[in-house]
């Protein structure tokens, strides 16, 4: 599964396009916010080689399998 789009909402909320097509929101908080500050947030983007979503100069990063699965997992969560 690799991340083919993202667009930051707000916060720590992402929405984002996988290669299936599929279209997730998230609040990545939980995975990052120890990790990447408030305003740092506007350094995300897609390392071209490995297609994960990276901060900070990729000094942070999720690899799109775990970013599928936590976002994946935030919509049923959200469902019940």
């Amino acid at each position: 599964m690799k991340l083919k789009r993202f667009e930051h909402l707000e916060g720590y909320r992402f929405m984002l396009t996988f290669e299936n097509g599929e279209i997730k929101q998230a609040d990545l908080h939980e995975l990052i916010g120890a990790y990447v500050a408030p305003d740092a947030l506007s350094t995300a983007r897609i390392n071209p080689e490995w297609e994960c979503l990276e901060f900070n100069d990729g000094r942070v990063d999720i690899e799109p399998k775990t970013l599928y699965r936590y976002a994946t997992a935030a919509d049923s969560r959200q469902a019940a």
